[in-house]
C-alpha cells in the first residue's frame, strides 16, 4: 500500500479492525519512511455490472462516484458521513442483486433519486435538478409539485 504522504511502498500495519458489519477491514498503518499514519479499508471485490452511459460508453460501477454525488447533494444538510455510506451501500447491493453483466446509468441514477428523496428533501431537489437537466422553471417546479404530492400523501395516510 502506498503512503497517501511521501508515495513509499514501505508501510506497516499497527491495528485491524473488522467492521460492525463484517464485510470489511479497517487497517492503520504507519509509513516506515515519513513515519506518518494513514487509514485503509479492505472488503471482498465484488464483482459489479458495468454501468452503460446515456451516450453508450461503459465504465466499471464506482461507489466512489456515487459517493461524490451525494455529498454535493447533501453538503450543508443534517446527513452524516456515515448515514450517506450506507446509502452507497444499499445502492451498491441492489446493483449486485439486480445481477447482469451491465445497467443503465439511468437506471443508478433513479435509485440515488429514490434513496434521497426518502432521506432529505432538500438534497433530492438539488440531486435531481442536476441529474435531470431541467430546461426550464417549469420542469423544475413539476418535480417539486410532485414532492409536495408525496410529502402530502404521507402526511394523510399516517405514515409519519
Amino acid at each position: 500500500m502506498r503512503c497517501p504522504f511521501c508515495s513509499s511502498l514501505s508501510n506497516r500495519v499497527i491495528d485491524s479492525r473488522l467492521s460492525k458489519e463484517g464485510d470489511e477491514i479497517r487497517r492503520r498503518r504507519v509509513c516506515n519512511d515519513c513515519e506518518r499514519r494513514f487509514t485503509t479499508y479492505e472488503r471482498v471485490a465484488d464483482v459489479l455490472p458495468v454501468v452503460v452511459k446515456q451516450d453508450g460508453r461503459r465504465e466499471p460501477f464506482s461507489r466512489e462516484k456515487i459517493m461524490v454525488g451525494l455529498r454535493k447533494a447533501c453538503e450543508k444538510r443534517p446527513v452524516s458521513m456515515d448515514i450517506l455510506e450506507k446509502v452507497v451501500e444499499r445502492i451498491e447491493g441492489w446493483v449486485q442483486e439486480k445481477g447482469g453483466k451491465e445497467i443503465a446509468s439511468s437506471e443508478v441514477g433513479e435509485r440515488v433519486m429514490e434513496e434521497l428523496r426518502d432521506l432529505d428533501e432538500i438534497a433530492y431537489v438539488r440531486f435531481a435538478s442536476v441529474y435531470r437537466q431541467f430546461k426550464d422553471i417549469d420542469q423544475f417546479m413539476k418535480e417539486l409539485r410532485g414532492l409536495l404530492d408525496r410529502k402530502e400523501r404521507k402526511d394523510v395516510h399516517g405514515d409519519r
